[in-house]
């Protein structure tokens, strides 16, 4: 039997069979290499899941601080007080009277401009109050007439002599804002005891002839009301007297839900001008000069 020391001195590899065999033998390096990725590969199947979970909780983290700082965001502009823009009424009487002429010539817009003139209400009888500093809103209303009208103050004061005649109209563009401005007008500091009753005038609720009926027996020393009922009561009846009449306050610094005054609503512009001042009895004492109105 043969073995493999048994081969022939001279005997010689097939060059085939010899570069089969190197094929076949695997580079130590190529194991290495295999071996290196097997090892590294079960590395990272390992880490793979606390890297993935860490990436998750920062990712989770960031999002919970960003929620936290649009919280305090929304917090802050909830408590801060929106800046309401400066009130057309602070203004001098030369640019209020420009203010309302314009005013004027978008209600009377059929009217050329010499008839627009016979309506106008001129500069003498609209009222400086560039002297008060502080707001325009209904806590500072008491000062407000207090200090820069004190005509109107001493009359509101004063026992009315007759029925449904004011010393003051008071117009606004709601029945809820007229509703507040009546409880104001009622201050004790302004009417003091001798004062009249103030009359709250609005078709909410009310009906024209209920309206007619209280002026007719009450003594009166303000009307606080909506344009359309004032109109009414001044144009279509007699309840509603002008012979004591010193001061119409416009309530045009208040905005609305939509941020609109009282003259930026066409419909109250209107019956502002076409039946408040517009009311023959009402214009002539605003052209004669003795009823001034008053921007607040």
């Amino acid at each position: 039997m043969q073995r493999g020391d048994d081969l022939e001195d001279d005997f010689v590899l097939d060059d085939l069979v010899a570069l089969s065999d190197e094929d076949d033998l695997p580079n130590t390096e190529d194991i290495s290499g295999l071996l290196s990725a097997d090892e590294d590969g079960g590395d990272d199947a390992q880490s793979s899941q606390p890297q993935s979970a860490a990436a998750l909780e920062k990712k989770r983290k960031r999002r919970a601080k960003e929620k936290e700082r649009k919280a305090k965001k929304r917090k802050l502009a909830e408590t801060v007080e929106p800046v309401e823009p400066p009130s057309i009424a602070a203004q001098p009487p030369v640019l209020l009277a420009d203010y309302i002429s314009s005013m004027q010539a978008k209600t009377f817009n059929e009217l050329s401009g010499i008839e627009l003139a016979d309506v106008q209400i001129p500069e003498s009888s609209i009222a400086d109050t560039t002297v008060w500093a502080g707001s325009r809103n209904l806590d500072q209303l008491v000062d407000f007439i207090s200090k820069v009208l004190p005509k109107l103050h001493t009359r509101m004061s004063q026992r009315p002599k007759n029925n449904g005649a004011p010393t003051l109209l008071y117009v606004a563009g709601a029945a809820l804002r007229v509703a507040d401005i009546t409880r104001v007008l009622k201050d004790k500091r302004l009417r003091g005891e001798k004062g009249g009753d103030v009359a709250k005038l609005f078709a909410k609720h009310f009906k024209l002839e209920e309206h007619v009926a209280y002026l007719k027996r009450t003594k009166i020393a303000a009307a606080a009301g909506t344009p359309g009922r004032l109109g009414k009561l001044l144009c279509d009846t007699d309840a509603l007297a002008t012979t004591a009449l010193t001061h119409i306050i416009l309530d045009v610094s208040f905005r609305d839900a939509k941020k609109r005054t009282l003259l930026d609503i066409p419909e109250t512009r209107g019956e502002v001008f076409r039946t408040v001042l517009g009311a023959p009895k009402v214009l002539n004492g605003l052209r004669q000069g003795t009823i001034q109105l008053v921007l607040f």
